[in-house]
């Protein structure tokens, strides 16, 4: 009898679970998958997340949280780039095979880390080693491979059988790196390349962005973690390791949960304990068109506003479940691989990227051909992996024909294109965009020429915009050749022309403009306390330099805009040290304070960086060429618009500069 009564409660208690599934009231709405990203954005802070300091070993794949300075020069002082002699180039002038010129050497051998005790004099040279700092006097160093040792009455001397320019096979001080250069922006993601330069400054810590602490953790009856046997009915939990990965991928630092069975009180536990311990929660598995819908049930009791979407109008994806709990994310991927992938690179990656203090990753498409006809349901987006091949007319997009719940679907593919929420159909023959899986994309703007450290603050505001700009100093010439050319968008530039006194106006017309920049005040930097300088104007001071022999000065390279200006100082005269001629003010200013010239000329800005004493001669206007049919590119004008921003013309007036 007790047996008779209870069958059919049994089979009523059935019937209602297959009524409840049927209904599936766990879907809330379905929404574009457009809507679904904005509304949970809205609950979200995407500020990146508070900057913590590291141990330089300990920064590869993070990301900076303030721009770093170079702190010194790198070398930090003029060096040597092989092995040979420091010598004075004048000195070399006519050797030949057949007429050598002989140089006695000095009482030194200059190796790596030994400070020069004796300068180079008329008619001398030092040995020098690779990477040795080249002595005063010297302006060039000869190869070992082009002199002969000579015994004569008066010592060790040597032969040379060829002649050297001024500065060959030196390395200046600043030459890679100059003091007070915008070493690495903020936002940049750390490297071998970036440590090794963040090293070769000295740096031991970096202030980089806290990475976000993502839960991840899957639930489902029949997952088993990896290493164990296989039950029926199971499978192993592919997921967990997939999206741990992931997140490793975008920024963040997974903690790995685990895999969990369909059990509301322990789900509930661990997503308590995840959301206290981390800044956001993934979760896959428990939302579908099942029955129960646990993970739905669970989350939404944790915290508001609790659940943000619960369904959206996407293939594969549908069931995706967003929520917030106390200002933490929280998503519920869908259990089958692709699916989940797809929804956590969708909705989830962006999040992660943003906390972590990334930039959002661009879509790098090609345009490739359908071969066959692809069928979509319609009213919802549907995304197709694709693999590429060559065909005769171009890329083409062959569909892979593994569903949403296959593991290696993703890894195979090439990319994916995008079937609209209104089409029922990809037409065979059609020509479309395929969005590539893994690739990265060329700069935005490309800058060549000079470079100015008030150029790192143009920079630094299209970095914040999204903009990537790669600059590369080649010099104002450099520039000049490389804007007509059409190998960059802008060269800045500072050349005078020696007949009018006008600068870079020249320059303009042919298809470039020039765009105007700012001025920068040259004058002549010297050691503080100097009798010769200090106290004097900049043509008293010239004058006295040029009638003490001892008065070493340092010299800028040929091509320079600077070098215009000291040749129409100097006149006919040629003082000792014209013939040493770095490339940068940098280098300029770290050879007068390092005792290894007396005098030369750079900017205000770099004089005070050195702690040297300035007195003006006239200021230059430091501007842009630009290719004029590029004027309307969307970098180019965000790159003109922060030109002209009030915030950056501050930045490059406490600089010491006069924005145009």
């Amino acid at each position: 009898m007790n047996d008779a009564l209870k069958a059919p409660d049994a089979g009523a208690a059935l019937l209602d679970a297959v009524r409840a599934a049927a209904r599936q009231e766990q879907f809330l709405d379905v929404i574009a998958a457009d809507a679904a990203k904005a509304r949970f954005e809205r609950h979200l802070d995407l500020s990146p997340l508070p900057a913590e300091t590291v141990a330089l070993d300990a920064t590869l794949g993070r990301v900076l949280a303030a721009d770093v300075a170079a702190p010194t020069d790198v070398p930090p002082f003029d060096r040597s780039n092989v092995d040979g002699f420091a010598l004075r180039a004048a000195d070399t002038a006519g050797a030949t095979e057949a007429t050598p010129r002989r140089l006695a050497l000095n009482a030194q051998v200059l190796v790596c880390g030994r400070a020069p005790r004796i300068a180079v004099a008329p008619g001398t040279a030092t040995t020098i080693a690779t990477g040795g700092v080249v002595p005063r006097g010297a302006d060039a160093v000869m190869m070992i491979e082009h002199t002969e040792l000579i015994e004569a009455r008066e010592g060790p001397a040597i032969d040379l059988r060829r002649a050297v320019a001024p500065g060959q096979f030196i390395a200046y001080a600043g030459s890679d790196i100059a003091r007070g250069e915008t070493l690495l922006r903020r936002g940049v993601r750390l490297s071998s390349r970036e440590i090794g330069m963040l090293a070769a400054c000295g740096f031991a810590e970096v202030s980089v962005v806290r990475r976000p602490r993502v839960a991840v953790l899957s639930t489902g009856d029949e997952l088993v973690t990896p290493g164990n046997p296989l039950r029926p009915g199971a499978v192993y939990d592919s997921n967990g390791a997939i999206l741990a990965a992931a997140v490793t991928e975008q920024g963040g630092e997974p903690a790995v949960y685990g895999a969990f069975p369909d059990d509301e009180a322990a789900l509930a536990a661990v997503l308590r304990r995840a959301l206290t311990e981390c800044d956001m929660v993934v979760l896959s598995g428990g939302t579908s068109k099942g029955a129960g819908d646990l993970s739905y049930r669970v989350v939404s009791q944790h915290g508001e506003p609790g659940v943000i979407v619960h369904g959206v109008a996407l293939k594969p994806g549908k069931p995706l479940c967003l929520a917030v709990a106390e200002g933490k994310p929280i998503a519920v991927l869908p259990g089958f691989p692709t699916s989940a992938i797809f929804t956590f690179h969708a909705f989830i990656a962006p999040v992660i990227r943003a906390k972590a203090g990334l930039p959002t990753e661009a879509a790098v498409t090609v345009e490739a051909t359908v071969p066959m006809r692809i069928p979509s349901e319609l009213g919802r987006k549907e995304f197709v992996l694709v693999a590429l091949a060559q065909g005769a007319d171009g890329p083409i997009a062959f569909p892979i024909p593994k569903g949403s719940g296959s593991v290696t679907t993703f890894s195979q593919a090439d990319g994916f294109l995008e079937v609209d929420a209104l089409a029922s159909a990809v037409d065979a023959g059609t020509r479309t965009s395929v969005t590539l899986i893994g690739q990265s994309h060329a700069p935005d703007l490309v800058i060549a020429g000079s470079h100015c450290v008030a150029l790192d603050v143009v920079l630094g505001a299209l970095s914040d915009q999204g903009v990537a700009a790669r600059s590369i100093a080649i010099g104002s010439l450099g520039g000049v050749a490389a804007v007509r050319r059409g190998e960059c968008d802008f060269a800045p530039i500072h050349l005078m022309d020696p007949a009018t006194g006008i600068y870079n106006e020249q320059y303009a017309g042919d298809g470039l403009m020039l765009v105007r920049g700012w001025q920068r005040m040259q004058g002549i930097v010297y050691r503080s306390g100097d009798a010769r300088f200090e106290g004097r104007t900049a043509q008293d001071a010239l004058k006295a330099a040029l009638a003490d022999p001892a008065c070493l000065m340092v010299n800028r390279n040929a091509g320079a805009g600077t070098r215009v200006l000291i040749d129409q100082l100097l006149g006919k005269a040629r003082p000792a040290g014209y013939g040493n001629q770095p490339r940068s003010h940098n280098a300029v200013a770290a050879a007068v304070a390092q005792g290894r010239a007396d005098c030369g000329v750079a900017i205000a800005s770099v004089a005070a960086m050195y702690g040297l004493g300035f007195l003006p001669l006239a200021p230059e206007n430091y501007d842009f060429l630009l290719v004029e049919s590029r004027r309307a590119r969307p970098a180019v004008a965000a790159f003109l618009k922060a030109l002209a921003d009030p915030a950056v013309r501050r930045q490059i007036t406490a600089l010491g500069m006069v924005p145009a």
